[in-house]
């Protein structure tokens, strides 16, 4: 198999993954409610999925493209259960930061520096998301598998970058799924402790009702 060949089968797979890793928290949301899900991150995350659909087909990086519009109508969905219309001072911020990480490096540095801002933004994406789950005690919303694939999309896509040349994208894509594996070990902890925390509210109340 050729280098080109390689490449691309590599960026067809992340594309594959990538959707079902959007599927999986979309049907964490319908079946377990919104919980210590953040909208900050999913507006974040949804406004860059439009700038990867626009950037893979200005180079013609088709896997990308296509991984970022096949995505997109999952994060649209994941981002209006959570109902935006109550927060929109949180989703005009995030969409504005988004915007403007990808516009000012690509107006000084054409497609390349947009493409480091577009990563820096995916960074900052989930720091929210992490920050919810250690401030939040419950976090039934979040889907461990969800982040735990998005960290193995990151690493497909680090593979795919590196085979490219494309070194300042690789550094900050390694650091995005780096935080996506901590966001699923977090939600991993934070799930197992839930029930402890129930019982300990449980045998509260029921020592206030004996008294």
């Amino acid at each position: 198999m050729g280098n080109t060949t390689l490449t691309s089968a590599l960026g067809w797979v992340a594309a594959a993954v990538g959707t079902s890793s959007a599927f999986l928290q979309y049907r964490r949301l319908r079946r377990r409610g919104t919980q210590g899900v953040s909208l900050t991150t999913w507006t974040l995350l949804g406004t860059l999925a439009v700038f990867w659909v626009l950037y893979g087909v200005a180079v013609r990086s088709w896997p990308l493209a296509l991984s970022s519009a096949l995505t997109l109508p999952w994060q649209v969905m994941i981002w209006w259960r959570l109902r935006p219309t109550t927060r929109t001072g949180a989703v005009v911020g995030s969409t504005g930061a988004a915007v403007m990480c990808c516009l000012a490096p690509g107006l000084l540095w054409g497609w390349s520096g947009a493409v480091v801002g577009a990563g820096g933004a995916g960074i900052i994406s989930r720091l929210p998301q992490l920050s919810r789950l250690v401030r939040t005690r419950t976090s039934v919303g979040v889907s461990t598998g969800s982040w735990a694939l998005g960290a193995a999309v990151s690493a497909m896509w680090v593979l795919y970058y590196a085979r490219s040349r494309l070194w300042a994208v690789l550094v900050v894509t390694a650091v995005a799924g780096t935080l996506s594996l901590v966001i699923a070990l977090a939600s991993q902890w934070r799930q197992r402790r839930a029930p402890e925390t129930v019982s300990c509210a449980t045998r509260a109340l029921g020592a206030e009702s004996a008294t």
